[in-house]
């Protein structure tokens, strides 16, 4: 485990400072650098490519038509002179007026468009005043000899100059025309020039991005798939058990990170397997043991059980025969007794009766949730109802008043036999502890508990003399008694009693010690039906 942790300190020392999202970073911002690059220089190739095509289309090539109609038009003024000086009809001078016209609209035209060109320009007026030459050694001298309708011969050095002057006129203009061609010419290859450079760089970009894209799928898998899939294969062994194999962290600083929190995990993991396993060990001792000690106890359990069946009728039988006879004695030889002899008899008689009662109640107390006892759903109305059948004759003679503030009580589940001694004891308690000259009154009252369970929360209340609030638990303590024998009789059990029934039902019980008229005992039984719940919510205050 040390040299593990060597080795992880040793590797995290040399690890790389990226992460796998700053190696994302880095190859995701050389691809948005190519990205931008090329689409940089791609705008600029396509915006020169617009530029040289839109110079070629726009100004070269109608520079180019206009310089052939310009020499389509002096042509025409030469023919229609030689015709006219021929002929002297003055038709022919209607296609040179004519030429003139679309020679002053191209000439404009060509200065136009060819007006970021010097070289051009100039080569158009030397076209122009070549032509002008021409026109006033040849066609004026032509125009004021001819006279129409009367043909005659030109002079034949007159016709000489013409024709050197209109030749040099189209050497001036062969010239222009090569100047466009060649113009024309180099600005076809700047585009073709421009339009390659601009694929080259198009086709460059894309194929970086690509490439960009597999050095990104490369990256992922060495830096990110492949060491992932060998954390997750060693994470897969040590749930196969092989705990004690270590995991060795590879990869950026974040897998990195995670394969040392992943092997701190297995180290703790393997800690508190060893722990888990010493403790299960323990326990399995432990279980042994108390399975020995529980056989042990329910052994000592049925021999008490049988021991206290065997003390019920092997300790009252004697009892019963002390008062009997006691009684026969005072019955037989009470004419001749004193009246101490009698007190005597009837001492010994009373307290064989309380002997046997409290035999009963230690054997009722002793039973409670251990013989016979039964789980289901108990309607309270009936086991109150029971409780009062079997306390008839104290109400009777108590002249007690025992009142339900709300019925029909809900349901629980529990055991009816039991429930019925929880209402007798505490509705006898009600009545044993009234109040001299006073009618006992005993009240049974219920409300939602407050809790997150379904408890319900059971009241019973009495005007009797009242607990102290000291005393308020010390009543639940069996054999414990706030008053004596002969003021109020019992064998302190029975409160006792209730709370073991109480909290065999999985509730708990208590004294209202805001209640001061009389004694409230409260208590909770859990397991409210749902139908109970819901008439509670509409009766219950």
């Amino acid at each position: 485990m040390t040299d593990m942790s060597d080795l992880i300190d040793r590797k995290r020392r040399k690890r790389s400072r990226l992460s796998v999202q700053g190696w994302l970073y880095v190859v995701l911002g050389i691809m948005g650098a190519v990205v931008l690059v090329g689409m940089v220089a791609g705008i600029a190739l396509l915006q020169q490519s617009n530029d040289r095509s839109n110079a070629l289309v726009l100004t070269v090539q109608p520079a180019r038509i206009a310089a052939l109609q310009l020499q389509s038009a002096l042509i025409d003024q030469e023919t229609a002179t030689r015709g006219y000086a021929i002929t002297a009809d003055p038709q022919f001078l209607e296609p040179y007026e004519t030429g003139r016209k679309t020679e002053d609209t191209h000439v404009r035209e060509l200065e136009q468009l060819l007006v970021d060109d010097p070289g051009l320009v100039k080569s158009v007026i030397e076209v122009e005043r070549a032509a002008d030459t021409w026109r006033a050694d040849y066609v004026d001298p032509v125009l004021a000899n001819v006279v129409p309708g009367s043909p005659k011969l030109i002079d034949a050095q007159l016709a000489m100059a013409g024709k050197s002057a209109f030749d040099t006129v189209r050497a001036k203009m062969d010239q222009l025309n090569a100047q466009i061609s060649d113009v024309r010419a180099v600005r076809i290859g700047e585009l073709t020039q421009t339009r390659h450079l601009r694929d080259s760089v198009l086709a460059a970009t894309v194929g970086v991005f690509f490439a960009t894209s597999i050095l990104l799928a490369v990256l992922v898998r060495v830096a990110v798939t492949r060491p992932l899939a060998n954390l997750a294969a060693a994470c897969r062994r040590t749930t196969e058990g092989n705990f004690d194999e270590s995991i060795d962290p590879q990869g950026p600083r974040d897998i990195f990170d995670i394969g040392v929190a992943v092997e701190a995990m297995r180290g703790r993991l393997v800690a508190a397997l060893q722990l888990s396993q010493e403790q299960h060990r323990t326990v399995e001792r432990q279980a042994r043991f108390l399975d020995a000690q529980s056989v042990e106890l329910r052994r000592s359990n049925a021999e008490l059980e049988q021991f206290a069946f065997t003390a019920s009728h092997d300790l009252q039988e004697p009892l019963r025969k002390v008062a009997s006879f006691c009684q026969l004695l005072q019955k037989r030889y009470a004419d001749k007794l004193d009246e101490r002899g009698i007190q005597y008899i009837d001492f010994a008689v009373d307290g064989a009766r309380r002997m046997q009662t409290l035999i009963n109640d230690l054997l009722s107390f002793s039973r409670v949730g251990r013989q016979s006892v039964t789980s289901e759903d108990v309607a309270l109305d009936a086991t109150v109802d029971d409780a009062m059948r079997n306390l008839s004759t104290a109400i009777r003679e108590n002249d007690a008043t025992i009142v339900c503030s709300h019925r029909p009580l809900p349901h629980v589940t529990g055991d009816p036999t039991l429930l019925t001694m929880l209402w007798q004891n505490l509705i006898a308690n009600g009545m044993k502890f009234h109040r001299p000259g006073t009618a006992p009154t005993i009240v049974i009252d219920w409300h939602a508990g407050e809790g997150p369970d379904d408890s319900l929360v059971l009241m019973v209340s009495d005007n009797g003399i009242g607990i102290a609030e000291e005393f308020s638990d010390k009543v639940f303590i069996i054999f414990q008694r706030l008053h004596s024998r002969e003021a109020y009789p019992g064998t302190g059990i029975g409160l006792a009693m209730c709370k073991k029934i109480v909290e065999h039902h999985g509730g708990r019980i208590w004294i209202d010690n805001e209640h001061t008229d009389g004694t409230r005992f409260c208590f909770t039984l859990p397991g409210a039906s749902y139908t109970s719940l819901e008439m509670m919510k509409g009766i219950a205050p």
